[in-house]
């Protein structure tokens, strides 16, 4: 079953995403097959909301741990929290898987 990874950047770290985004996204194009979905949280008027969402396919809470251990964010301190939860599909690219 899927998990949901919510991040949560610590304040005033803009900088280290920024520093570290081009090593994230080539994280994430590495990883691909795993990934159902992601993306940055942004606030309404666009601008970086300070974290981020993936949703990844991997049977346990321990395999979804090690993905978000494994990101360039991560490693380098970026979040001050990260929630993990088991996600069922219902819909995904309109189609119902339930």
């Amino acid at each position: 079953m899927p998990y949901m990874i919510e991040t949560f950047d610590k304040p005033d770290h803009q900088h280290v995403r920024q520093a570290n985004r081009p090593a994230h996204l080539e994280f994430l194009e590495e990883n691909k097959a795993l990934l159902l979905a992601c993306g940055a949280k942004l606030s309404d008027d666009g601008g970086d909301g300070g974290g981020g969402l993936y949703i990844v396919d991997v049977d346990t809470r321990e395999a979804a741990q090690a993905f978000i251990e494994a990101d360039p964010f991560f490693k380098v301190g970026l979040f001050r929290d990260v929630n993990i939860v088991r996600w069922r599909k219902a819909y995904l690219d309109g189609v119902r898987h339930i």
